[in-house]
């Protein structure tokens, strides 16, 4: 194999961050198809396809998006030799793109991240959306992995992969009684006052279907589909809320909040979405499978 023409690279990585063949050309003083030429030439010396033409938009592949993150890496390091020489170094870091439900436990993010964080050669980006938006980022190679509190769906064709992460216990949680009486589950909903998700949380879903079969129809004082908000709600109302302790680790640890019980049969998952790659982000495979990488600690077991 020949070694990597660099003129046939930068011209790829132009049209990659332009995201258009003419923008680009312009750019580099050049011709559109002389632009054309020379990334067919690399294409042609990689043997992959980089970019595929979406309407008249130029999308990269997953071997573009590979080829991009090494032609980022390559381009870095020149500005970060003349850098040194200059005496400015800068430390060169790898990148991982986290997507996150936006109603994700944000204490379960950190956990899970827990093993990168503070590093100084790896770089952490964490976007937040719904979660059609996020698998959309992911079949386009622009995130990594999906976190998220269900699994996305996937039929026999699909390139999606769903590794379940963790399973938490639901609890009924609030501010300590002054009076210390022990609270029955689920009588006392009959007179005390509830926080819930919101009726697209799976985790409302069955605890609705409990209170069904045990004939109580509560009283709601709010539905929340973001968890933060639901923890701030906890600490600051009268009534009981239904969240995964690990959303209000903090405030049980604190005796801010005090936890009166679990529901029984009512469990939140977690999930990390990947897509099927050829090329795998090797910190994300440590993230996933720790024991594989005596670099990155092993995520707890239990949250």
């Amino acid at each position: 194999m020949r070694d990597l023409n660099f003129n046939h690279l930068r011209y790829f990585w132009a049209v990659a961050h332009e995201g258009s063949l003419t923008r680009a050309a312009e750019r580099m003083n050049l011709s559109q198809s002389a632009l054309s030429v020379q990334i067919q030439k690399l294409e042609h010396q990689m043997g992959h396809t980089l970019f595929e033409r979406v309407g008249r938009r130029l999308e990269l592949t997953e071997a573009g998006q590979i080829a991009l993150d090494y032609a980022d890496t390559v381009f870095e390091a020149g500005k970060e030799l003349m850098s040194t020489l200059q005496g400015r170094p800068v430390a060169n870091r790898q990148v991982l793109r986290v997507g996150a439900l936006t109603t994700l436990s944000r204490n379960f993010q950190l956990e899970f991240l827990r093993p990168l964080v503070g590093r100084a050669d790896v770089e952490l980006i964490v976007r937040s959306g719904t979660m059609r938006d996020l698998l959309a980022q992911l079949e386009a190679h622009t995130v990594d992995v999906v976190l998220a509190n269900s699994a996305a769906p996937r039929d026999a064709r699909s390139s999606l992969r769903n590794h379940l992460l963790n399973q938490q216990p639901v609890s009924l949680v609030g501010r300590p009684r002054p009076d210390g009486r022990t609270f029955r589950f689920p009588e006392d909903l009959r007179s005390v006052p509830v926080l819930l998700p919101s009726l697209d949380s799976d985790i409302r879903v069955a605890f609705d279907r409990v209170l069904d079969l045990a004939g109580i129809r509560p009283m709601v004082l709010a539905e929340v589909d973001d968890m933060a908000m639901l923890r701030l709600l906890a600490r600051e109302r009268e009534g009981v809320t239904l969240v995964p302790p690990i959303v209000v680790r903090d405030e049980l640890e604190a005796g801010v909040l005090v936890e009166y019980c679990r529901i029984p049969d009512v469990t939140e998952t977690f999930y990390a979405i990947v897509q099927k790659r050829r090329f795998p982000n090797q910190l994300l495979a440590a993230l996933l499978h720790p024991s594989a990488s005596a670099a990155v600690e092993r995520l707890p077991p239990a949250f």
